[in-house]
């Protein structure tokens, strides 16, 4: 895991932690690789063994029992209930709104939580920086119930608006989502390496509703390219527990590729 180290832990793991807490026993997720996988899998191993995970490599309630190296490492596929045909996990689980929570990165987010995965720069044939693109993560945007991102904060990722829309977040503002059709709920947690942003009821403008200990409402609005609101009520986010870090290092550390070759 990367990032600054507070208290004994690192910026990841209470990011990953964070996450983790936001899943319920039960809910179906559609998991990412990175922070995305090691939150969901935090969360089975913990609070909620029969969280769902869907990897979009078409395998259905995957149990690993490390952290995958990709949605094709081979653990996915032993430990799943079901595994289907990626159309299949498209069409007939994410289109129709089966999924509760989908995971996102981003490399650009706006204060509408759009989201650019696409291109650095103004112009789109020749972008200052070509990124890999939209992958599945439209669909994810669109259709899952609700959306956690996970995306550490700064300037060059804070943006008043992205370069390019990969991923809907609220569009322009209140109505957008309705006005295109997309019948999930949009994002609904930001979560950074400094706290989580919410979109407000109203506005659909994204707003700082917690905090990490020891961080600053000063250094948040710092690296936020926009003027950032804060919540009158604004919140701190518990450190990791033992037992939560015992666990996400264990996942870690049982990953083959520390003994021996990848698989």
């Amino acid at each position: 895991m990367t990032g600054g180290t507070r208290d004994g832990y690192g910026a990841d793991e209470i990011m990953t932690a964070t996450a983790a807490r936001a899943l319920l026993e039960g809910m179906t997720c559609f998991v990412g690789i990175g922070l995305p996988s090691a939150a969901a899998n935090l969360a089975r191993a913990t609070h909620a063994p029969n969280l769902v995970l869907i990897y979009e490599s078409g395998t259905i309630g995957a149990k690993p029992g490390w952290l995958p190296l990709s949605i094709g490492d081979g653990v996915l596929a032993e430990t799943a209930d079901t595994v289907v045909s990626v159309p299949e996990i498209f069409n007939y689980w994410l289109q129709p709104g089966r999924i509760d929570i989908g995971f996102l990165g981003a490399a650009q987010i706006d204060r509408f939580g759009n989201i650019n995965t696409t291109v650095i720069g103004a112009d789109y044939a020749e972008p200052k920086v070509r990124l890999p693109g939209a992958g599945g993560a439209p669909e994810i945007a669109a259709c899952c119930r609700e959306v956690i991102v996970i995306v550490r904060q700064n300037r060059r990722t804070f943006l008043e608006r992205v370069d390019f829309v990969t991923s809907l977040g609220f569009g322009d503002g209140p109505g957008s989502r309705q006005y295109l059709g997309l019948p999930g709920a949009g994002p609904r947690k930001i979560i950074t390496d400094l706290g989580v942003l919410e979109p407000d009821p109203a506005t659909c403008e994204l707003v700082l509703t917690a905090v990490y200990p020891g961080v600053a409402v000063a250094e948040v609005r710092e690296r936020t390219g926009w003027d950032l609101r804060v919540a009158a009520d604004l919140g701190e986010i518990p450190p990791p527990r033992p037992s939560e870090l015992a666990v996400l290092r264990d996942l870690l550390a049982a990953r083959p590729a520390t003994a021996e070759a990848p698989r």
